[in-house]
């Protein structure tokens, strides 16, 4: 797998213009966080990329500056507003020690791109002040059916990224905190044919993963297999777990 941050790099320009679905997603997870009660501690944006979600908080509640934590430098020079205090990190390191609880920690669309994801929500969970808050929006397992079948239907390995399971999450965050809100939300993306939809990952940067590249031949036999509408277009759904847990 590339190293954390590589991957979103050379895409990072356009991801920040093009990357819709997950700006819908960070506003509405910021819209759950807009009325918090928070206490002592900083806010904390988790895999902020150009920062989308901490723009659509701030949007929300002018009484927070959340600190934007990512490992791509690319992404977080592109945040709109300036003024964001932001820190270059690997989150597969855990939280730098040298922070102080936190009153919020949010994240969207990026905890499923670290190696060991159940083991990092505990860990963010555990580096919540009392009383505090942590927000995520992250695409789980039954994502990208139209992508499984193709596999399947071709007879080549599934190369898409791995996502947890929504029912894994729940229980990571349940150990040792209140689940205040769940919500399984799902949407839908559509695209003139597979090619265009990988070509767009590539283009975003999003094409990294833990899986085995295919061969040439493998992948024309998987563009092939792909399963199309009527019209010839294809249909990529995404299933996304909306957890806000406090501190017990």
């Amino acid at each position: 797998m590339n190293k954390p941050g590589t991957t979103f790099a050379a895409g990072a320009v356009a991801y920040a213009q093009e990357a819709r679905l997950q700006q819908v997603v960070a506003w509405r997870l910021a819209h759950y966080c807009r009325d918090l009660p928070l206490g002592p501690g900083p806010v904390l944006d988790l895999g902020a990329g150009n920062g989308s979600l901490s723009l659509a908080l701030c949007q929300q509640r002018s009484d927070v500056q959340p600190l934007l934590i990512d490992y791509c430098a690319e992404l977080l020079c592109l945040s709109p507003t300036r003024e964001q205090q932001r820190l270059l990190w690997d989150l597969n390191n855990g939280l730098p020690s040298d922070l102080p609880p936190a009153a919020l920690m949010m994240s969207s669309f990026a905890l499923q791109w670290l190696h060991e994801p159940l083991k990092q929500l505990r860990h963010w969970r555990q580096r919540l002040a009392p009383n505090g808050w942590l927000a995520i929006a992250v695409p789980v397992a039954g994502s990208l059916q139209g992508w499984q079948q193709a596999s399947q239907n071709a007879g080549v390995p599934y190369s898409a990224l791995p996502l947890p399971a929504a029912a894994e999450l729940r229980h990571a965050l349940a150990e040792h905190a209140q689940l205040q809100i769940q919500r399984s939300l799902h949407y839908s993306q559509s695209f003139s044919s597979p090619l265009a939809f990988l070509r767009q990952l590539q283009r975003l940067g999003l094409a990294g993963t833990t899986a085995a590249r295919l061969s040439p031949g493998q992948g024309r036999r998987l563009l092939r297999a792909w399963p199309r509408n009527e019209d010839g277009t294809i249909t990529l759904n995404w299933n996304m777990e909306l957890l806000l847990a406090r501190a017990a």
